[in-house]
Formats: structure tokens, sequence, C-alpha cells
């Protein structure tokens, strides 16, 4: 069994453009004996991005990510404290807690972003 963390795009891809998704990929996220996580920082971007006009969604993302079978993972005070830790190779807030989240957790992120492996944190590309 593995834990595999979703970036945002990943999950997106998922839900509405499962063709990008390398067969590996798929082959992963629909095994049954892997743990995959939805971060609360995943539908904090969403939600963003859908209120400013930049990305349509579904209203209720929650209930998606239990459809699907994956699982919540909450931003802890010490995600939040760990972001100190992190070098500013990536500018992206949410990206950032990703991967604080991901070394935290012991997950593997699955993205495509090519900054994201700069860090010392498990990746797998999504295509």
């Amino acid at each position: 069994m593995s834990r595999y963390l979703l970036d945002t795009h990943t999950f997106l891809y998922c839900l509405f453009d499962p063709g990008r998704l390398s067969p590996r990929c798929k082959e992963v996220i629909t095994d049954p004996k892997n743990d995959i996580f939805v971060s609360s920082a995943n539908l904090w971007e969403i939600s963003i991005k859908r209120s400013i006009g930049k990305l349509q969604a579904p209203d209720d993302m929650l209930s998606i990510v239990e459809e699907m079978g994956f699982s919540g993972l909450p931003i802890s005070l010490e995600d939040g404290q760990s972001i100190l830790d992190l070098p500013l190779l990536h500018k992206d807030p949410f990206d950032r807690m990703l991967i604080v989240q991901a070394l935290n957790s012991k997950l593997t992120i699955i993205t495509n972003d090519q900054v994201i492996p700069t860090y010392d944190v498990k990746t797998m590309s999504a295509s």
C-alpha cells in the first residue's frame, strides 16, 4: 500500500479530463490498495479560483472527494509552521502547502508541476 497526495490540477484531471492522466497514474489512483488524499489546500485553491471566475467547478467538492473514494487531508498547525523551513523555490502558496503536507505525512505528490520535484519530496508524474 502506498500513500499519495493529488496536486490540484491532478485532482481536476481526475474529475473532468482523465484522458490527461497517464495509464500508470490512473492505475495508482484507482488501485484500492493505495490511499489517495485530497488536501484542504486543493479545495481552498479551487474555491478561490472559482469565486474569481478563473475556474468552473461543482458546488459540492466534498461529496465528489468522498464519491471518488479519496481521503481528505486537513491542514494542521504543524503544516502551517513547517512552511517556515521550506525554501522559497516555489512561489505558489497552495503548492507550497501541498509540499509541506506531503513531507509531514510521508506522501508522494502526483503532479505535473516542474518546480515541486526540486524539493526533497517524493513525486510522481500525472501524465
